[in-house]
């Protein structure tokens, strides 16, 4: 995605429209996304409005809306679900596009941790998921809650779908007495390869994505 201007040569003005109009794409994109799993517009687009926001925000930022998308994680819940508040907040991970991004970061862990810049800091990496975040609740080692993201504050209560995926245990043994696990609710792509066979064979509309593909399944009102 291409923008007119550079953040650079925006007036105050044209940077303070901007950001309305910033906000309100996202705001979409986020509905479409999370509560309807019918995405709009590409990743790399979404990610594209992001920085952009967060640059002009850099710029501006007397101009920092209240309801600023920086701010923000996922959607508002989805009507018809239960609410169902994080005991912690349930955020998401940062993005980085550049080798600069990954520099910049490697810098933030060594102010962090208070380590000299010429310490060399071991880290390690692994494939993301890229599924629908999931906190599962038990007591006892019994299952009780299962919750969506939500808003990193309050998710949608989603049990009795998760009840229904077989590699969610439904009773833990020798678990503390409380335990939170979060992860995420995946489709291997042979499996979303055949479910939208099934979807076009029944002259249904195809799923856009594995991603919500899954995300649609846990969030069916009848489990």
């Amino acid at each position: 995605m291409e923008f007119q201007k550079p953040v650079t040569e925006l007036s105050e003005a044209e940077a303070a429209a901007e950001l309305v109009s910033l906000r309100d794409m996202l705001a979409r994109a986020d509905v479409a996304y999370h509560q309807k799993d019918n995405p709009e517009i590409s990743d790399a687009d979404y990610d594209a409005i992001k920085q952009r926001n967060t640059a002009i925000e850099a710029a501006f930022p007397h101009l920092i809306l209240p309801d600023t998308p920086t701010k923000k994680i996922g959607a508002p819940i989805a009507s018809g679900f239960k609410k169902a508040k994080h005991r912690v907040p349930m955020l998401s991970l940062a993005n980085g596009f550049s080798d600069e991004d990954i520099v910049q970061f490697d810098e933030r862990i060594h102010r962090f941790l208070n380590i000299p810049d010429d310490t060399d800091i071991t880290y390690t990496a692994e494939p993301k998921i890229d599924g629908l975040s999931l906190s599962l609740l038990y007591e006892n080692g019994a299952l009780i809650r299962a919750a969506t993201r939500g808003d990193g504050e309050t998710g949608e209560d989603v049990t009795e779908n998760a009840r229904t995926i077989p590699s969610i245990p439904q009773k833990l043994h020798e678990a503390p007495d409380t335990l939170e696990v979060r992860g995420e609710v995946y489709m291997a792509h042979a499996d979303f390869a055949a479910l939208n066979e099934r979807q076009e064979a029944a002259g249904e509309k195809p799923f856009a994505n594995p991603r919500n593909a899954a995300a649609g399944s846990l969030r069916q009102l009848n489990a």
